[in-house]
């Protein structure tokens, strides 16, 4: 059972990431030929195991956001194009190496990869993936843009573990949450738009600008997901609804349900996160217990304060259509609620 969020504007609910699809979709072109060309081995088990997850649906956010983010400042180079491929080789090693820490058994839609070939595999490929992004980065020849993205994938590193020691512990702040959040997610999303100013050369006001457009983006984005296990489709999350309860995840929702509950609540917060008792029942009560203390619509608002943080960051940037499909990715990814 999920419930429905109404967003405060409606404007959201129109929002897209067509324009930005369309703008970089020639080079979106050379970036999958390229994930193809580097994903492959004549070890017959990486591509396989790559290509499972590669191919399974994804929006490819993070790489169309360095594309954009290069040629909004004149670009005219093809740099940008390995620079994409690495983020999108990193973001994939990242979801192979989660699914297998959060011993997860689907991904959009599909059996995860470490249901079919086993946890080892998953990892070694997405170490082979990470090992394929750090080439092409020097192939590149940017060391700002290496320092970057090489920051950003020990950052994820560290959101990973933080997560890990912050598990099914219902003493977890809200500040602990965001800090996973922005290691984890926001990082990736801010290195991704960093990058592409950087190779155009940039001045640093700019490149701030598109760093802290992803980062907040990102949160955003996190937040979204989130508010999602608990009230959206599984459509729209590329997961099963409540996994994240049914795994013993920390996340916002929860956080201000549990806060803001009784005892009693609290006690069963403890029993089903901290004890490990996530059946359905169980989920249809943590379900309305985040509703009845507004974890969903607060986890929404906190959601909206950061992208309207992400568009400011824009607001100095000329007009141009790279700026307004950048700025509509953000109610894109709070619409996805509606």
């Amino acid at each position: 059972m999920g419930v429905v969020i109404p967003l405060e504007e409606g404007k959201n609910k129109q929002a897209s990431v067509k324009p930005l699809v369309d703008l970089t979709k020639a080079d979106m072109e050379r970036v999958n030929q390229l994930i193809l060309s580097k994903a492959g081995s004549d070890v017959a088990m990486i591509p396989e195991v790559a290509n499972h997850l590669i191919s399974s649906g994804g929006k490819r956010l993070r790489p169309m956001l360095t594309l954009a983010s290069a040629a909004m400042f004149g670009y005219d180079g093809d740099q940008h194009i390995k620079l994409a491929t690495s983020v999108e080789f990193m973001h994939t090693a990242t979801l192979l190496h989660d699914d297998v820490v959060d011993e997860s058994d689907m991904r959009r839609g599909k059996s995860t990869a470490r249901m079919i070939w086993g946890n080892q595999a998953s990892v070694l490929v997405g170490d082979f993936l990470l090992g394929q992004a750090f080439k092409m980065m020097v192939e590149v020849g940017s060391l700002e843009a290496l320092d970057v993205l090489s920051t950003a994938a020990t950052v994820i590193a560290e959101g990973e573990v933080l997560q890990l020691s912050v598990a099914k512990n219902m003493e977890t702040t809200e500040d602990d949450y965001l800090q996973v959040i922005r290691a984890k997610t926001a990082a990736l999303f801010a290195a991704a738009s960093e990058v592409g100013p950087i190779i155009a050369s940039t001045g640093r006001a700019e490149r701030n600008a598109l760093k802290s457009y992803g980062m907040n983006l990102g949160l955003a984005f996190q937040l979204v997901d989130d508010a999602l296990d608990y009230g959206g489709k599984a459509a729209d999350l590329g997961k099963n609804t409540g996994d994240d309860f049914r795994e013993g995840k920390i996340t916002l929702p929860v956080i201000l349900a549990w806060r803001r509950g009784t005892a009693e609540d609290r006690a069963f917060w403890r029993e089903a996160i901290e004890g490990g008792k996530s059946d359905d029942a169980n989920l249809e009560r943590a379900f309305g217990l985040i509703t009845r203390y507004g974890g969903l619509t607060d986890t929404i608002a906190r959601a909206q304060h950061y992208g309207m943080i992400a568009r400011d960051a824009l607001a100095p940037l000329p007009a141009s259509p790279w700026k307004n499909a950048l700025l509509e990715v953000i109610d894109f990814s709070i619409a996805r609620v509606s």
